[in-house]
């Protein structure tokens, strides 16, 4: 019990700084969009998911493939061993980081398509791909000594840099071209471009805390160093293979998990383009769907991630053993935490879309499509969250290339919905939320089932699914309720938002807490063994809810 603790007090530690992480990214936004408009973010946005696939390719499951080697051979005490897969990976990152910003930078006119504003900004993004790879590695290092704060700090300063510089260099790329009546090609093009440096700017800060941390470490690695008696020195060509090993399966499986953005970006732009809409207004619906919508959207998604990167290891460790009570005792234990944060999370964007959206990027760009993408998809949060655990369980398992399968079957789901959608219907942007929807319920279903067959395990519905829903629809009752009052009451506009929001939100979390711990979806035993487990015991019985 103290272990599983343990692994939940780490995620929640992640999982506090990826939140903290999307609020800035959520309040820089706004700014964002009256510099550079809806178009300058469609091309920030097309840049950064090409950005991100080749990063996915290149480097995206270093820190994996670090924590895991490290932490294995720390175990064992083999202190050598362990900082030669360091300098193995910092190799291995080095050249393929390298590489791949090059292919980034060459490649960018191919890749944007018809997005051709795009380019410049996936250029100066770049370089990034490389300082990302660096950059994981050392976060890999420090979590296979079994620390997430390093990584967590480093994350929160990489986008707090992230937010100053993007809005700061966005603004002087493109004053040679103020004042202006409207946002122009150019505007929107280097606008974006200087959004991409403020990322780039951020990675590198994050890298420079990391390298200082690391420095930091050295006198007791030394200290270590000196006492290993391991007779065994593992060359580089076997630490290279090791990481390959564990490498590969992983960027396989979450390259294709991931490459929908790209997919939907292409398909979105040559069908609408096709049927005479103009490249700029496409870019602009582009830049609402995935500068709005996923940017909410993602909110929830990253505590999600942080908790199943926390809890999975004791899944494998419970699989090798083939101890089975134990492992489904913790995969029930990581989706009932998950759904019990997306089931209201889902609600909460649903039903209060419009104050959401309005605040963080302003009446005249939040309100309208916007919000009304937020209504219309806020249940995918649902799906998605589930689909991100059950990946990470069925990876704790050893099943690495099942979730291989059922991306690319969930992939072909999105692009079939996605094209019908856009063909034969004007719902336009609409269609990607519809598409991306149906990727995750997919996904879902299918690794839900996988789960099932290698482990036995069946899945409560009651605690799991049916009680927070009620919970929440409880919730979503009363907040709604709220945000009306007030809008009757206020004039639209960034006053009533956040009236309503600062009323809402803490209302609606005592009415799902309390319709929670009435219903007794956990019972007293489970919840000491989540983090602030006590305190919250405590406060229900005060509250005469236990």
């Amino acid at each position: 019990m103290k272990k599983r603790n343990s692994f939940l007090v780490q995620g929640m530690i992640l999982a506090s700084a990826s939140i903290i992480c999307r609020i800035i990214g959520l309040l820089y936004r706004s700014p964002l969009f009256d510099i550079i408009g809806q178009a300058g973010v469609g091309y920030y946005s097309v840049a950064y998911n090409i950005y991100n696939i080749i990063l996915l390719i290149s480097s995206f499951s270093i820190p994996l493939a670090v924590s895991k080697s490290v932490s294995a051979r720390l175990a064992k005490r083999e202190y050598v061993n362990a900082q030669r897969i360091f300098y193995g990976a910092l190799i291995y990152a080095a050249v393929v980081g390298g590489i791949a910003s090059l292919v980034a930078w060459f490649g960018a006119p191919y890749f944007v398509g018809t997005q051709k504003g795009a380019e410049l900004a996936l250029r100066c993004i770049s370089p990034t791909i490389f300082f990302s790879a660096i950059l994981g590695v050392l976060r890999g290092y420090f979590q296979g000594h079994n620390t997430m704060v390093p990584t967590s700090v480093s994350q929160i300063i990489e986008q707090i840099l992230n937010a100053i510089f993007s809005i700061l260099m966005a603004y002087v790329l493109i004053l040679p071209f103020l004042p202006s009546d409207s946002i122009t090609y150019q505007i929107a093009s280097r606008g974006a471009a200087g959004s991409a440096l403020g990322t780039e700017i951020g990675v590198i800060t994050g890298l420079i805390f990391c390298m200082a941390i690391y420095k930091m470490y050295q006198p007791r690695v030394k200290i270590q160093m000196r006492h290993d008696r391991t007779k065994y020195i593992e060359s580089y060509r076997n630490i290279l293979k090791i990481l390959l090993m564990t490498i590969t399966p992983v960027i396989l499986s979450t390259a294709i998990y991931n490459c929908c953005p790209t997919i939907d970006m292409t398909l979105f732009s040559s069908i609408l383009v096709d049927k005479g809409m103009p490249s700029f207004d496409v870019s602009k619906l582009y830049g609402v769907f995935s500068g709005q919508y996923n940017t909410l959207i993602n909110v929830p998604l990253a505590m999600a991630s942080a908790l199943t990167s926390a809890v999975i290891p004791n899944v494998s460790a419970a699989y090798a053993l083939g101890d089975k009570e134990r492992m489904n005792d913790n995969i029930q234990m990581v989706i009932k935490i998950t759904m019990m944060i997306a089931i209201p999370c889902a609600v909460g964007l649903g039903v209060l879309n419009v104050p959401i959206n309005g605040l963080i990027f302003g009446v005249k760009n939040g309100v309208g499509l916007g919000a009304g993408l937020l209504r219309a998809g806020a249940v995918s949060v649902v799906f998605t969250c589930m689909s991100t655990v059950s990946n990470g369980i069925l990876q704790g398992m050893d099943k690495m290339r099942v979730p291989i399968w059922h991306a690319a079957i969930s992939v072909v789901v999105n692009i079939v919905v996605l094209y019908f959608a856009l063909t034969y219907t004007e719902i336009n942007t609409y269609g990607l939320v519809l598409a991306t929807t149906a990727f995750s319920i997919v996904m879902s279903l299918l690794n839900a089932l996988s789960i099932r067959k290698y482990s036995g395990y069946k899945q409560e519905l009651v605690k799991t699914f049916l009680k927070p829903f009620v919970a929440a629809a409880l919730m979503g009752v009363v907040v709604g309720l709220i945000q009306f009052g007030i809008m009757k009451v206020l004039p639209l506009g960034r006053i009533a938002f956040t009236i309503c929001l600062v009323i809402a939100i803490p209302v609606g979390v005592l009415v799902y807490f309390a319709a929670i711990i009435g219903m007794k979806v956990f019972t007293e035993e489970e919840l000491q063994n989540v983090p602030k487990g006590g305190l919250i015991i405590k406060l229900a019985k005060k509250l005469h809810l236990l």
